[in-house]
């Protein structure tokens, strides 16, 4: 896998999601699952991060992260929406898809560059369009690791 963050199968979800307190709360739940961790410490660090300002940078897409305490190396999650939700992106559209990154408290440099990894591979409109049509959660993780491999190579 990349050498800025894992991803495991099990984190990849096509989920059902009204609003965006719904999806933020199973992202942590998906987090605390697969990564085990507490999910009070993850939902408090990703609701933090978000009050500085919505993590929906645009064009359907949605990257809520934070730092917290009792990580090694950066997780990440991909959670597929079934049906866009207003998530208050900067461009005012509403996000069918949200990676999520959870990264060690102490894990400057490694969480930006993370984040920006995540931030070029979902700008890339085709990839998007892939996300978005693939049959299920395992082709997405499929896609996904394809593309996190490549780039780490």
């Amino acid at each position: 896998m990349s050498a800025l963050f894992s991803l495991d199968l099990q984190a990849v979800r096509i989920i059902r999601a009204t609003t965006k307190q719904q999806i933020l709360s199973d992202l942590s739940r998906c987090f605390a699952e697969v990564y085990a961790l507490d999910p009070e410490t993850v939902i408090d660090g990703i609701e933090e991060r978000e009050k500085l300002g919505s993590t929906g940078f645009g064009r359907g897409v949605a990257i809520p992260h934070a730092r917290i305490d009792g990580l090694e190396r950066p997780v990440a999650a991909f959670l597929r929406l079934e049906e866009p939700v207003e998530f208050a992106a900067a461009d005012g559209m509403p996000v069918d898809c949200v990676f999520g990154l959870l990264s060690p408290t102490r894990a400057g440099a490694t969480h930006l560059q993370a984040l920006a990894a995540i931030s070029r591979l979902m700008r890339d409109e085709r990839m998007h369009a892939r996300l978005v049509s693939a049959p299920n959660a395992e082709a997405i993780y499929s896609l996904l690791v394809n593309v996190i491999d490549r780039d780490a190579a």
